[in-house]
């Protein structure tokens, strides 16, 4: 055969293709398996039902209530997690003044605290209380500023709660808030407001319906939009 021929060198591209694919999907699984293993149970049947997981080398322990969406960890907390965690030179937290929408079960927000970031965790007053219960249990006195808990309701009294002209975050981080709800706008309409030009919104979420994903090219209509990862592989929890 010819090598320097076009059919080979279709060939060539179609194998160096194939071979980048693996090594992505591999390279997926590597990190799957790797904040999987952050992840542990309690060893004895407890009175109150928690799960653990090990980030910014503590152990954190989560208070889950499987009745409320919104007080579950999803795979999405996760990654976000093993995110901050692993880029902490490219995004350094510590003294940064970080907010989270949609904080459920406060992983994130405790994850960013032990990074060092000044926080606050938000959520809808229902979520309060375990958010609150969660993010003391795994902070007080091992962070660096004491993180606070918000209410946050998507689109409502924002500018009373959160005035542009005092509120001013370096971060806003946001893990699996685009889901099958009917606050999509809101959720815009959320991260406009509490948004400034230097504002660096990190934020995962998993690809589900085609209304969700839309979300993503509405977004790209207010902010510059730069993916940092895709990944092919799930986390189950």
């Amino acid at each position: 055969m010819d090598l320097t021929s076009p059919q080979h060198n279709h060939l060539q591209n179609e194998l160096i293709r194939e071979l980048e694919r693996q090594e992505g999907e591999k390279e997926d699984e590597d990190i799957v398996a790797e904040i999987m293993r952050r992840r542990f149970f309690p060893a004895l049947i407890t009175h109150k039902a928690w799960e653990g997981f090990h980030f910014a080398d503590h152990e954190i322990r989560i208070t889950e209530a499987t009745d409320c969406y919104g007080a579950v960890v999803w795979p999405s907390a996760l990654v976000l997690c093993y995110f901050l965690e692993t880029n902490s030179k490219q995004y350094n937290l510590v003294d940064k003044n970080v907010i989270e929408i949609g904080a459920g079960t406060g992983l994130v927000s405790i994850v960013a605290s032990l990074l060092g970031a000044l926080v606050t965790a938000t959520d809808l007053p229902e979520l309060l209380g375990n958010l609150q219960h969660n993010v003391l249990q795994n902070t007080k006195l091992k962070c660096k500023h004491q993180p606070r808990v918000k209410e946050l309701s998507w689109g409502i009294d924002l500018e009373k709660n959160f005035p542009r002209s005092s509120c001013h975050f370096d971060y806003i981080l946001a893990a699996d808030v685009v889901y099958h709800h009917p606050f999509l706008d809101e959720l815009l309409l959320t991260f406009d407001h509490l948004c400034k030009n230097d504002t660096v919104i990190l934020w995962a979420m998993k690809f589900r319906l085609e209304k969700e994903n839309q979300f993503v090219g509405r977004f790209q209509t207010l902010f510059d939009l730069e993916i940092q990862g895709f990944f092919n592989r799930q986390l189950h929890t």
